[in-house]
């Protein structure tokens, strides 16, 4: 039996950032990782070394633009083991059917006067759209970096430029109540009161549906905010994909003394009289925490799979069934299409240019096409006869990833995780087969080649991921890498449930951290580094409080001497 302070259990990138500040301030640190590749949804890898040697796969995550709204990279140093950032510029191409297109450029001046070759007045309209997302995201961002039930950590990140952001949008009462209803309404009806054009509302809605959900579901026009951020803190991807992060994480955590353990399947948390002592993992072999178990996975499989009941019961006795019962998911999963190129898309029709390639192209033709890939997975259908996809040829901005000459193409497609009418066949009773996943590829692929009609002749290798599949490589609940839908009834103090969104749970020693818990899913390793701040606050209160209230005075005088 081995002893740690702490054990994490799994090594996605949450999980490393919250090992990587516990190793920085003393603690023994494990992590226990299922698959054989760390790094959870953050992995780059050579998925097909033999049909396309020399090709690397971002297998899920690909494009970062949270992380750059924290600390961690500059906190963690991570650039001394290695990450290196390259930004995109243009963000996102859309082709429309009509002919027009939408080229959203880094600049906002630049990208206005791209959507004013079509329509001045949508052009002006976009700054000010903009604008509008950029002061409410500078105002809410630190809410993300901090534990959300702690006033004083989130008070603490405000200085003086992000309070005139967050107060620009509140203002007077009807300011105030109009902002409250834009946020209660959907992204479809944001996105109409201010444009007219559908070549640039369709992309809008696409983008806005990244949060897992059909542009006209209510209580998400949030979600308006992803083109924002495009501009802001900007679109970039790691040297050498999305695996580069976790190698930078891995390299670090190493080098401060912790462990990271693959192919080590967590079965059972060991508690001893009401507090976590440990894990049990497949095989038998048990792991010891002195301080405590953290958990990268979500809490359904934490508390339904891997703690015993009857001590679950003794913590909370209501806390399996809202488990089971409280927290929605909507069956909308991702089927994932990795292509090996022996030559880059062409946009022939659209006066193509390389550049065109840079960011993510959008196959958004309609906000209803949109609405189509969203809503009919809810109920189990394939969205694919007429597919809306999300595609990126990571190696035009980085060409380390494929042969000289070559290029990698990743396609996401949003798909049921439970197919209608197919429960009990196919994979875990999906109903997903490699004959439905392929065919709903080739569909996939025939509609890219209305807009690119090389990629057919282009393609020398190809790899089918069905949602069942990426579910059971991340051991997600029904597909879902976001571990639980971002819908704002289930963010913030309410991620996943208000008794476990502080990141602390019933359980003595036992905490949550992941894509199910506040601020979300996608790269940011904000999870991580507030998990990391409540275990040091349950652990160390005085040395904490001491460092965080530092930390706070000091922003708030560097944020005044910078307004002098």
């Amino acid at each position: 039996m081995q002893e740690y302070d702490i054990v994490i259990i799994g090594a996605g990138h949450n999980g490393l950032v919250c090992a990587s500040y516990l190793l920085k301030e003393g603690y023994s640190v494990l992590l226990l990782e299922k698959r054989s590749v760390p790094g959870g949804g953050a992995t780059t890898e050579e998925a097909m070394p033999e049909e396309a040697p020399g090709f690397k796969f971002n297998l899920c995550a690909i494009d970062h633009e949270f992380i750059h709204l924290g600390p961690v990279v500059e906190e963690l140093e991570l650039e001394k083991y290695g990450l290196k950032y390259l930004f995109c510029d243009p963000v996102v191409f859309c082709p429309h059917p009509d002919g027009k297109y939408f080229l959203g450029r880094k600049s906002v001046t630049a990208t206005c006067a791209e959507i004013a070759r079509y329509s001045p007045r949508d052009a002006e309209r976009y700054r000010e759209f903009i604008d509008f997302w950029q002061r409410l995201l500078q105002g809410i961002t630190p809410v993300f970096n901090a534990p959300p039930k702690s006033i004083i950590d989130i008070a603490g990140n405000y200085d003086i430029p992000k309070l005139q952001d967050l107060f620009s949008v509140l203002g007077p009462p009807n300011k105030t109540l109009d902002l409250f209803r834009t946020i209660l309404s959907s992204a479809e009806d944001n996105i109409s009161e201010w444009f007219d054009s559908e070549f640039l509302k369709a992309p809008l809605a696409r983008l806005a549906s990244e949060l897992g959900a059909p542009p006209s579901q209510k209580m998400l026009a949030i979600g308006a905010i992803m083109m924002a951020m495009r501009h802001h803190p900007g679109m970039a991807r790691p040297v050498g994909g999305t695996g580069a992060l976790v190698a930078a994480l891995l390299k670090l955590i190493r080098s401060l003394g912790g462990v990271v353990l693959t192919d080590q399947a967590v079965e059972k948390i060991l508690i001893d009289d009401g507090r976590a002592v440990g894990v049990r993992v497949k095989g038998g072999t048990e792991y010891r925490a002195k301080h405590g178990v953290i958990s990268n996975i979500d809490a359904q499989r934490l508390f339904l799979h891997l703690v015993d009941s009857n001590d679950v019961a003794k913590a909370d006795p209501h806390l399996r069934d809202r488990l089971d019962r409280r927290i929605i998911n909507n069956n909308e999963a991702i089927l994932k299409i990795d292509c090996a190129l022996s030559e880059p898309l062409r946009f022939d029709r659209y006066q193509h240019q390389d550049e065109f390639l840079v960011g993510s192209v959008l196959i958004a033709d309609s906000v209803k096409q949109v609405e189509i890939a969203h809503s009919e997975p809810t109920v189990g259908k394939i969205p694919d006869s007429d597919p809306s996809m999300y595609v990126v040829m990571p190696t035009m901005l980085d060409p380390s990833m494929a042969p000289p000459g070559k290029h990698t193409l990743w396609i996401e497609f949003f798909a049921p995780y439970q197919v209608e009418n197919a429960a009990g066949t196919g994979l875990n009773g999906t109903g997903w087969t490699d004959e439905l996943k392929n065919k709903v590829a080739d569909r996939v692929i025939d509609k890219l080649a209305d807009y690119a009609p090389n990629v057919k002749n282009a393609i020398m290798a190809r790899r089918v991921e069905s949602p069942a599949e990426i579910g059971e490589r991340l051991a997600v609940l029904k597909g879902n890498y976001y571990h639980i839908d971002m819908s704002l009834e289930q963010m913030m103090f309410f991620r996943p449930l208000p008794e476990l969104a502080n990141y602390k749970t019933p359980i003595d020693g036992l905490f949550l951290t992941g894509a199910g818990t506040h601020p979300g899913g996608s790269i940011s390793g904000m999870p991580g580094r507030n998990c990391a701040r409540v275990f040091l606050q349950a652990n160390q209160p005085l040395k904490q409080a001491v460092k965080e209230a530092t930390e706070s005075i000091g922003s708030t005088v560097k944020s005044i001497f910078n307004q002098i």
